[in-house]
């Protein structure tokens, strides 16, 4: 395996933060705005977090939905590469049944070599989508493979990036670029360092893959809290000591938005609340004003939904989400929390990351 440091997975806290912050951006579209300017709001939302401590910045997979502009992490990462300097860039993640890993492993080494010691490639083996849009990515029916033949993917995305398939593997000779083989190279002098894989879910299959490799692993509390305990501890439980590292090591993508006040947290939560309920309804699209989720008629289980929803996300005043980050990070023993803010407008996500960037009294205000 090559060069992989533990400094390049553990964070360090920053302020009075209780252990390190990330973000992890959607890169949301909203009503009225184009993808441009979501775009545009990405990197000034990486460069907040570089500026004020935060640990990472990702960005997530996701395909046909009208709202969320993060469709290819990889080039979105290699833009924000370019107005950055510090700040480790990822994926969270990158749906690995989607891609033939060699794809995957060329991406990510271009991006080290772009921004050497910076990238963290995160996988995940759902979809990141519908199914119809799935068999249209993996040009295949069979989507279940996918998920199934996940262990088998990794490996094989593993050997690529370690360019250390055996002797007679059909593999054996063909090399991922950039990548270790330019170092053996005559006159080579490739790094020896690559990404760290992280391994991401939202339930226990991940999260015991990632413990017996003795990878760091990233749950998806933002969306399966019900699920968060059990998957940590499993996770804790199924760990082996590997290269990478020598105890466990455990992220939570945490659904978070400080405001002013407490009401206006509310109307730019509730934004982001219609907008799930729309997508799980099979009705995609921009995220709405707060003007419009104010004002939209719930029915009596679109409410019950909607509830359901905004009790899984840390919202108020930057005091109410600090406490409400800390006692998460009590309850789970998370090692790191990774803050996503999802609201109408990039403005009310910028305010809301320096907010709790101050409520924490993290460098760089």
């Amino acid at each position: 395996m090559d060069e992989i440091r533990g400094d390049e997975i553990r964070g360090k806290a920053e302020g009075t933060a209780p252990v390190p912050l990330s973000v992890l951006d959607l890169v949301t579209v909203g009503q009225g705005g184009t993808a441009s300017q979501a775009l545009r709001t990405g990197v000034e939302i990486a460069q907040l977090a570089e500026r004020r401590g935060f640990h990472r910045y990702w960005v997530a997979e996701h395909h046909s939905m009208p709202g969320v502009a993060s469709s290819s992490p990889a080039v979105i990462l290699a833009h924000t590469a370019a107005h950055t300097e510090r700040i480790r860039l990822g994926s969270g993640g990158v749906m690995l049944p989607n891609h033939a890993p060699l794809v995957i492993a060329e991406q990510f080494g271009t991006l080290e070599a772009m921004a050497p010691g910076r990238v963290d490639l995160g996988l995940g083996r759902a979809p990141g989508t519908d199914g119809a849009t799935a068999a249209a990515l993996r040009r295949t029916e069979r989507l279940n493979e996918g998920a199934d033949d996940f262990p088998q993917q990794l490996a094989e995305l593993t050997r690529f990036l370690d360019d250390d398939f055996p002797d007679g593997h059909p593999y054996a000779r063909i090399h991922a670029v950039p990548g270790p083989v330019q170092a053996t190279a005559e006159g080579g002098v490739q790094s020896p360092a690559r990404p760290p894989l992280w391994l991401l879910g939202s339930s226990g299959f991940s999260a015991r893959l990632a413990g017996v490799l003795g990878l760091p692993f990233a749950f998806a509390h933002h969306f399966s809290a019900q699920n968060t305990i059990p998957a940590l501890e499993l996770y804790r439980e199924s760990f082996r000591p590997s290269a990478v590292l020598d105890a466990p090591y455990a992220l939570i993508g945490v659904a978070a938005l400080a405001a002013e006040d407490e009401r206006e947290a509310r109307r730019q939560v509730l934004t982001g609340a219609l907008s799930m309920l729309r997508l799980r309804s099979g009705r995609p699209g921009l995220v709405p004003t707060p003007e419009e989720a104010e004002a939209y008629a719930f029915t009596p289980m679109e409410r019950e939904f909607v509830d359901s929803w905004l009790v899984n996300i840390v919202h108020g005043t930057a005091d109410e989400v600090r406490t409400g980050l800390d006692d998460l990070a009590k309850r789970t023993g998370a090692d790191e929390l990774m803050i996503t803010a999802n609201a109408h407008g990039g403005e009310a996500r910028l305010h809301s990351y320096g907010l709790i960037a101050d409520a924490y009294g993290l460098p760089g205000a």
